[in-house]
C-alpha cells in the first residue's frame, strides 16, 4: 500500500512498512559499508584531481539522497572511479584556476538537472542505446587511464604544470624520470597494495583498502616519513558539508554541456545495471525512471554542499547487498556514519600518505578491466558488433584528450553497427518437393539456380524503411526462377510503407513477366494496411488469404489458387505436371492427419 501511493518518495513507504529486526540488519550492513567507502572515496577524489575532503562529503550527501528516492533498496551511491575520471577529463582546462571549485559544483548540478529531467520524461529505456559492450570498453580504457594517472603520485615523481598535461603525457614524464622516485613513497604505496590483496585472499568482508592505509600511517609516524619525502593527504576539516550557493553563468555551462551529459548519461548507466545486477537475486522491481530522478537529486542537492558527481558504486552496493542490508535505510545510515568518522576522527586522516591513496587506487584501476567480460566479449567474435565498439571506445577513452567524446564515439559506433545489422531483410526461401512415400516437404534453399514451379517466400520479423532495399534487391533476384510465388506472411511482425513499397513492385514485375503472387496468412491488423496501400488492388482480392485459426487454412487455400493458376483441373486423358500432382498431394496433407515438418514449417 505504502509503496505505491508514495511512488515518487519510496522512503515514506519503506519507513511506513518498516520493523524493528530490520534496524539491526541495516546498521550491521551500513557499518560495513562505511569502512569501504571512505578510503575510498578519498581516492575518487584525487582522481578527479580535488582535495580528498570532498569526496567524503560527496559520500555523505549522495549516498543519503539517492538512498531515499531511488527505486532500489541496496545501490549505494556516491563517488565512483569513473565518474571521478570524467570529472577530471571535464574540468582538465580549469585546473590551477582560482574556479576550478565553482566550475566543479555548478557542472555537478548541471548533471543531476539533466538526470531528474530524463527521469520525468521517462527516458529510461534510452539507456539501452548504451551498449553493455560500450560500457565494458569504456571502464577498461578508464580503469587503465586511472592506473597510469597514478603513478607519480605511488613514485612520489613531481611534475610541473601537471594539471595542463594528458595522461599520456605524465606518463610519458613518469617514464623518462624514474630516477626521481622516491623510494619510501614506493614503498608504503607497494604495502598498501599488497595488505588489501592479501586481505581479500584471506576474507573478502576485511576492509583491505583501510587496513591497508592505516598499518603504512604507523610507519610514517615511527619513522617520520613525511621529512624523507613522503607526501601526506594534510588537514581534512572536521565538519559536515558546508552549505554553499552555486555561481551560475551561462558561458561557464555552455563549457561544460557536454561533459555533463556524458557523466549524466556514465552515471545512469552505472545505477542501472547495478540495481538491476542485484535485483536478480533480491527479486525487487526496479524503475529505471525513478532512478534516474533519484540519482538526480543525489547529484543536484549535493551540488549544494560542495560535493563532485557520483553515482551508483558496484563494490559498496554489492558489500551493502551482502551485508545483510533489508531496506534503503542502509544506504542513508552509511551516509551518517561516515558523517561522524568526519566529525569526530577527521584530525587523523592528515597522516595519510598519498602514495598509499594511489596504491588503493591502482588496485581498484586493475579490477576495473574485467577481463572475463572482454574475453567472452571476444570470444563471441572478434568482429562483431560488440567487439568492436567495446575496442573502439577503450582505446578512444585512453587516446582522445577528452573523455565525453570518447563515450559519444563508443556510443554512435554502437548505433551504427546496429543498425548496419538491421538493415537486412531476413528472408527464407522454400521450394516444395516431393518424397518417395508421398510426403510433401518444404526444401530451404539460399538461393535459386534452376527456376521452380512454385517458390514459397517467407519473410520474417520486422521490414521497416532500414530493410526496404535488402528486401526489394533479394526479391528482384526471384523474378525470373517462378511463376507463382506465395508470399508467406505469418511471421511479419510489423511492415512499414516502404517495405510495403517494395512488396508492390515485385507484385507488378512478376505480373508483367506473366506470374502472380498469392499472400498467405495475413494477420488482421495488416488488412487495412494492404487496402489503403492499393496493393489489394494490384494482387487481387481472390490471391489474398488472411490468417485463420485453423491450422494450415490460410497456406492450403492459398495452395489451391496456385492450383488454379497452373490450370491443374485437366482431363483424364491428360497426365498432370509434377507441379499439379505435389499441390494435390500438399492439399491432401494439409487437411488430412499427417502433415510432414522437415526443415522448416509447413505450409
Amino acid at each position: 500500500m505504502y509503496l505505491t501511493r508514495f511512488k515518487y518518495i519510496p522512503l515514506i513507504g519503506t519507513i511506513g512498512n518498516y520493523k524493528k529486526e530490520y534496524f539491526s540488519k541495516d546498521l550491521v550492513a551500513a557499518l560495513t559499508v562505511a569502512v569501504v567507502v571512505i578510503p575510498q572515496s578519498m581516492a575518487y577524489a584525487l582522481i578527479a584531481g580535488v582535495n580528498p575532503v570532498y569526496g567524503l562529503y560527496t559520500a555523505i550527501v549522495s549516498t543519503i539522497i539517492a538512498s531515499a528516492f531511488g527505486s532500489s533498496n541496496h545501490i549505494i551511491a556516491g563517488p565512483t572511479n569513473a565518474i571521478a575520471l570524467l570529472v577530471a577529463g571535464t574540468l582538465g582546462s580549469y585546473m590551477g584556476q582560482e574556479n576550478v571549485y565553482q566550475m566543479l559544483f555548478l557542472m555537478t548540478f548541471m548533471v543531476g538537472i539533466l538526470q531528474i529531467l530524463f527521469g520525468v520524461i521517462k527516458l529510461g529505456k534510452v539507456i539501452n542505446f548504451v551498449s553493455h559492450s560500450v560500457v565494458i570498453g569504456f571502464t577498461a580504457g578508464a580503469g587503465v587511464l586511472i592506473g597510469l594517472g597514478q603513478l607519480s603520485t605511488l613514485l612520489s615523481i613531481s611534475i610541473k604544470d601537471s594539471a595542463h598535461m594528458s595522461t599520456i603525457q605524465k606518463f610519458y614524464y613518469v617514464m623518462t624520470h624514474l630516477s626521481e622516485t622516491n623510494l619510501y613513497a614506493l614503498g608504503l604505496g607497494v604495502m598498501t597494495m599488497a595488505i588489501i590483496i592479501i586481505c581479500k585472499k584471506i576474507n573478502k568482508k576485511l576492509p583491505g583498502a583501510l587496513i591497508g592505509i592505516v598499518i603504512p600511517i604507523i610507519f610514517i609516524v615511527i619513522f617520520s616519513l613525511d621529512q624523507k619525502g613522503v607526501k601526506l593527504t594534510g588537514v581534512i576539516p572536521s565538519s559536515l558539508p558546508p552549505f554553499k550557493m552555486i555561481q551560475f553563468d551561462i558561458t561557464a555551462m555552455q563549457n561544460l554541456f557536454g561533459g555533463a551529459i556524458a557523466i549524466a548519461i556514465i552515471g545512469l548507466v552505472e545505477a542501472i545495471a547495478i540495481a538491476k545486477s542485484i535485483a536478480t537475486t533480491s527479486r525487487q522491481k526496479i524503475d529505471a525512471n525513478q532512478e534516474f530522478i533519484a540519482q538526480g537529486l543525489a547529484n543536484a542537492g549535493a551540488s549544494f554542499f560542495q560535493c563532485f558527481a557520483g553515482s551508483g558504486s558496484f563494490t559498496r552496493s554489492a558489500i551493502n547487498y551482502q551485508s545483510g542490508a533489508v531496506t534503503r535505510i542502509a544506504g542513508m545510515l552509511s551516509g551518517v556514519i561516515v558523517a561522524i568518522v568526519l566529525v569526530f576522527f577527521a584530525r587523523f586522516a592528515q597522516f595519510i600518505p598519498n602514495p598509499c591513496l594511489a596504491g588503493v587506487i591502482l588496485v581498484i584501476a586493475y579490477n576495473m578491466v574485467d577481463k572475463k567480460e572482454i574475453k567472452h566479449i571476444v570470444k563471441v567474435g572478434r568482429f562483431k558488433s560488440d567487439s568492436l565498439a567495446m575496442w573502439a571506445t577503450c582505446i578512444a577513452t585512453i587516446l582522445m584528450p577528452h573523455l565525453d567524446v570518447a563515450i559519444y564515439t563508443g556510443i554512435a559506433l554502437s548505433i551504427a553497427l546496429y543498425l548496419k545489422d538491421t538493415n537486412k531483410a531476413p528472408l527464407k526461401i522454400l521450394v516444395p518437393s516431393q518424397e518417395k512415400n508421398g510426403h510433401v516437404i518444404e526444401k530451404e534453399v539460399r538461393a535459386l539456380k534452376d527456376k521452380a514451379d512454385i517458390v514459397i517466400i517467407q519473410p520474417e520479423g520486422n521490414l521497416f524503411f532500414g530493410s526496404a532495399e535488402d528486401l526489394q534487391t533479394k526479391l528482384d533476384d526471384l523474378v525470373d526462377k517462378s511463376k507463382v510465388f506465395i508470399l508467406r506472411m505469418k511471421y511479419v511482425a510489423t511492415i512499414d510503407l516502404t517495405a510495403l513499397g517494395a512488396l508492390k513492385v515485385f507484385i507488378r514485375t512478376v505480373r508483367e513477366s506473366g506470374g502472380i503472387v498469392i499472400f498467405s496468412g495475413v494477420k488482421s491488423e495488416f488488412n487495412s494496411l494492404l487496402t489503403n496501400s492499393n496493393v489489394t488492388s494490384d494482387i487481387g482480392e481472390d490471391n489474398i488469404f488472411m490468417s485463420e485459426n485453423e491450422i494450415f487454412a490460410s497456406s492450403t487455400n492459398a495452395l489451391e489458387r496456385a492450383r488454379t493458376v497452373l490450370s491443374c483441373e485437366v482431363s483424364a486423358d491428360k497426365e498432370k505436371s509434377a507441379a499439379c500432382t505435389l499441390l494435390e498431394s500438399e492439399t491432401a496433407a494439409n487437411t488430412g492427419p499427417s502433415v510432414i515438418n522437415k526443415n522448416t514449417a509447413s505450409l
